[in-house]
């Protein structure tokens, strides 16, 4: 079986090694790693290959930045004439990043089967462009991998078969626990003991002078009661930066690699996020999240796990940062299959594919 896999973000990294590792396993398969380029800077691309220890991509689209339209169609146009030629029987795709997306309509047309991983999660807001990649994908897609149950009913209501649907746990947690170890080792002598960890990327957050200027007032307030640690994305950095906006009293970073990221994880006080796989990281590390979105495509994450939306609700953050402070933040527990063996089972159903 020839598998080809489909990545071009940091969280599609984080999902793909664990199922590169469990396929390994397997002497029939043969697999290729096609990497679009989608992130293209090191501290948010290569490192992460070195790290989780995947090996080398085979390709490089070197699709780079642009529009969503401009990115996907360029990945599509490069992607198209590889699969032609080498005719894999499965492409795996992974989350809902414009890669997932553009590989899901190259290979609906070419007649190659699709196999999406982390398949069903929805928000139910179409002004996300990722709440669009998934909803495509998931219905061009011959075979869901889903997280969590809601991403099952999900699909079902969607007019899915049944028999595509695999509920195989969170692919992320296996790498979570594979390399918590590592992290527990790394220690940051030059941050305080206690401190919020904050990471804002969405173009919702960040691209809006007056919002970002909301948000980052927000934080200061809570820099007043616990330190704010805030590895900044290249675009929030960029929009700051544009913007004239003082970050002066909070402790700004360059983004960092994914095991010094996850230790800082496992030891904030709370974690304040707009991201998705930080909702889910910080269920499993029983670590207290505080969402600035006002909806979320894990809502497991908030029903079982430590998270909750916030929204840009200046006044809900800072009662429930004074909450988690007062010992009364979310506890929360860790959803079913969440136990580091989701790798194992997405290569256990491809390889007894016909």
């Amino acid at each position: 079986m020839k598998v080809f896999h489909v990545v071009g973000a940091r969280p599609n990294f984080i999902k793909l090694a664990p199922v590169v590792r469990a396929l390994q396993l397997h002497d029939s398969v043969e697999q290729r790693i096609v990497h679009t380029g989608q992130h293209y800077d090191v501290s948010m691309s290569d490192i992460f290959f070195q790290q989780l220890e995947i090996p080398c991509p085979d390709v490089n689209l070197e699709v780079g930045s642009g529009s969503h339209s401009k990115q996907t169609a360029e990945i599509m146009v490069r992607l198209a004439p590889m699969l032609v030629d080498a005719r894999p029987d499965f492409v795996l795709v992974y989350g809902d990043v414009n890669s997932t997306i553009a590989a899901a309509l190259v290979c609906s047309k070419l007649g190659i089967r699709i196999a999406h991983v982390e398949a069903g999660l929805r928000s139910f807001d179409r002004t996300m462009p990722e709440e669009i990649n998934r909803l495509v994908t998931d219905q061009l897609a011959d075979i869901l991998f889903t997280p969590s149950e809601d991403g099952d009913h999900n699909l079902e209501r969607e007019g899915i078969a049944a028999g595509r649907i695999f509920r195989v746990g969170n692919v992320m947690i296996d790498t979570v626990l594979r390399l918590l170890p590592v992290a527990k080792r790394i220690h940051h002598d030059d941050l305080q003991d206690r401190y919020a960890l904050v990471t804002l990327h969405r173009p919702s957050n960040v691209d809006d002078a007056v919002t970002l200027k909301e948000i980052l007032t927000s934080l200061l307030e809570v820099n007043r009661d616990l330190a704010v640690v805030f590895p900044a994305h290249p675009r929030t950095r960029q929009r700051i930066d544009n913007f004239g906006l003082n970050t002066s009293q909070l402790r700004v970073l360059d983004p960092l690699p994914y095991i010094e990221f996850l230790s800082l994880q496992m030891r904030a006080v709370v974690v304040i996020t707009d991201s998705g796989g930080i909702q889910e990281e910080t269920t499993y590390l029983r670590v207290p999240c505080l969402t600035m979105r006002e909806n979320t495509e894990r809502p497991i994450t908030v029903s079982l796990g430590t998270n909750t939306l916030v929204g840009r609700d200046r006044n809900k953050l800072q009662t429930e940062v004074s909450k988690i402070l007062g010992g009364e933040g979310k506890k929360g527990t860790v959803p079913p299959l969440w136990d580091g063996l989701t790798g194992e089972r997405i290569a256990d159903v491809l390889v007894a594919q016909p």
